[in-house]
């Protein structure tokens, strides 16, 4: 890959002035010299007695209510402090095995009795159905913590969401939407360590692919896409099968390229608040970087 250049100094100086506590902590811990319970503590105060996350910990996703969003931001943190593990991951499970449905998916959401400054596709959803789409990230990530967790590894919550997934992949016969094809992508990607069927999986989603990998969000910006980086994140696993090696290397350069004049990442879609404009461009930053380093570019 030819050489890019990314500030980190620039970065921090963004966060600083733009970003949520949670996300300087994360870049601390990544990239300083942070500690793991400095950003445990900092997820910490969206969590609810319940054991869920809610409070805009998913920045459209306003809501005081734990939510299978906030679960999902949730598992990243814990993600990133491996080798460290919390019994907050144990918890969190214990709670999603408690909203899953009975086919072992989870609603896109829960009931929502506070929607203000909250995205209508999440206050508006239905909860009595299963989503992959939903279901498919936040199970990716809690694999992710699961290779450092043993708690969440051997949680039941994980094996049944993981296999409503792998049931919803194999009965595909029409092109899902883009998310749902990235997410998809991803939980394959990350359970195939553990569910060898999740690797065969793959060629399941290949028909639906370009061989660039750029895929339009229906519903969402005019210059919203699915990326190959959204369907294959992290190397070494099955799905980076789904792209040339030239076309990782050409987005991961775009990636690099992509860090703005004040040191931060934007995002090519709308926020639903004045607070989620901010925060989504400070979590971004955060997961550019981070994508960066494990894939070598950093």
């Amino acid at each position: 890959m030819a050489l890019v250049t990314v500030d980190l100094a620039a970065a921090a100086d963004f966060l600083a002035t733009s970003a949520r506590v949670l996300d300087r902590r994360r870049f601390d811990l990544l990239f300083g010299d942070g500690d793991p319970a400095a950003v445990l503590a900092a997820v910490d105060g969206y969590r609810n007695p319940d054991g869920g996350y809610g409070w805009g910990l998913e920045p459209d996703f306003r809501s005081r209510t734990s939510q299978p969003g906030g679960a999902l931001h949730a598992f990243e943190v814990f993600a990133d402090v491996a080798p460290v593990s919390t019994g907050r991951g144990r918890e969190l499970c214990d709670w999603l095995d408690r909203v899953s449905l009975r086919d072992g998916g989870l609603p896109f959401a829960l009931s929502v009795p506070d929607p203000v400054a909250s995205a209508p596709f999440w206050a508006q959803a239905d909860g009595s159905e299963s989503s992959l789409q939903i279901t498919a990230v936040v199970a990716a990530a809690a694999h992710r913590v699961a290779a450092h967790d043993g708690a969440v590894a051997g949680h039941p919550w994980l094996a049944r969401a993981t296999e409503y997934c792998l049931t919803a992949v194999r009965d595909l016969e029409s092109a899902p939407h883009a998310m749902v094809l990235a997410f998809a992508a991803q939980l394959l990607d990350a359970a195939a360590a553990r569910f060898p069927e999740a690797a065969a999986l793959v060629d399941r989603l290949r028909p639906h692919l370009p061989a660039d990998g750029l895929l339009h969000v229906a519903g969402g910006a005019e210059d919203e896409f699915m990326r190959p980086l959204d369907f294959a994140p992290f190397p070494g696993g099955p799905a980076r099968t789904l792209f040339g090696a030239e076309v990782i290397e050409a987005e991961l350069s775009r990636l690099a390229r992509g860090q703005q004049p004040d040191g931060g990442w934007a995002v090519d879609f709308a926020s639903y608040s004045p607070a989620a404009t901010l925060e989504w461009r400070g979590h971004r930053t955060v997961q550019a970087l981070l994508l960066l380093r494990a894939n070598g570019v950093l």
